[in-house]
């Protein structure tokens, strides 16, 4: 979580102090420590468990959930027609967006970028983002985040500050998708 403190700096007369907005963000944080994995894991199509995510039902499938890596997360993404993730960021995880299957559509913040088949995107933790399918076909994405955000790992002991994380409405649809329902009422 970000905190944001008022510091007063005295600029000029001691008697008419000025404000300055200081982000905690701004000094370096205390290390952690991210326990890597040991040894390697290979996981087969079998071995992935397919659900719908919490906001969105989009079906997603985590691959690293079996390793329980710190340092890495890894899940596909399988977006069904006219359908969109959750518009998000993130508190430090940079995230690598590969099409597997299909075209790709990210809202970059104001912006909409097409992403080719095994083309992809790398996306830092502060832009604002949003993978979308405005086409008639299913879109495969992998996408690739590290470090893990430790707020989200099991046995966190602190809980995310989800505004952080969802600065605006996460269910607003990009304009490609006007008109369209998302998430299918159930």
């Amino acid at each position: 979580m970000i905190r944001v403190i008022r510091v007063i700096r005295v600029i000029g007369k001691p008697e008419k102090p000025k404000a300055t907005t200081v982000h905690l963000s701004m000094f370096t944080p205390k290390k952690t420590t991210m326990k890597p994995i040991e040894g390697y894991f290979l996981i087969t199509p079998e071995d992935l468990h397919w659900r719908p995510s919490n906001i969105m039902k989009i079906p997603n499938a985590d691959f690293l959930e079996r390793t329980k890596s710190e340092n890495l997360g890894a899940r596909l993404w399988r977006l069904p027609a006219k359908s969109a993730n959750t518009l998000h960021k993130h508190i430090r995880t940079e995230e690598f967006y590969f099409v597997l299957e299909g075209v790709g559509r990210i809202r970059m913040g104001n912006e909409t970028l097409t992403v080719p088949k095994y083309g992809g995107v790398l996306v830092g933790p502060d832009q604002l983002r949003q993978v979308f399918n405005d086409t008639d076909a299913d879109v495969l994405w992998l996408i690739v985040g590290a470090p893990e955000e430790l707020e989200f790992l099991p046995g966190a002991k602190t809980k995310p500050d989800m505004s952080v994380i969802y600065p605006v409405d996460p269910k607003q649809l990009p304009k490609e998708l006007a008109g369209v329902e998302w998430p299918p009422k159930s």
